[in-house]
């Protein structure tokens, strides 16, 4: 996953579902801008309530999702954790869990506003995500 310098390799990152479609130059900015984590199972992604200075794209493993202290869902590979915070910059709207181990790339507030405001293959795939959210909540409520 990590070339030299451990740095994010693009070639595993071409692979990663969530970046494909990337040129080789937005590739790049990727690889340049976010890091490679790992959780293991109980690790607390985000916080509810907390204001944010990260989000993840899952790459592998599963979270468990909880808003006020209920499981609401789960999410696995490909999905996006706490883009709304950074993106609102407003408190985080669940607390996400790691349900198995996992690998995560991460991206700091201002990693992930240049890759959004220089991406628009990552800028659909969050609006796409966040109407998607929106859409469940609405359901739940």
């Amino acid at each position: 996953m990590f070339g030299r310098n451990n740095k994010l390799d693009t070639a595993w990152l071409s692979k990663v579902r969530f970046f494909e479609g990337f040129t080789q130059e937005q590739l790049d900015e990727v690889a340049e801008l976010g890091q490679r984590v790992e959780a293991k199972p109980g690790d607390e992604l985000t916080d509810q309530g907390r204001y944010g200075d990260v989000c993840y794209v899952v790459v592998e493993g599963t979270a468990n999702v909880f808003m006020r202290g209920e499981y609401v869902t789960s999410i696995q590979a490909e999905s996006m954790i706490g883009e709304m915070a950074l993106l609102e910059h407003r408190p985080r709207t669940a607390t996400v869990i790691a349900e198995t181990p996992m690998v995560l790339v991460s991206f700091g507030t201002k990693e992930f506003g240049r890759l959004f405001d220089n991406n628009p293959n990552l800028k659909q795939r969050v609006l796409d995500l966040l109407s998607a959210r929106l859409q469940e909540n609405k359901a739940r409520d």
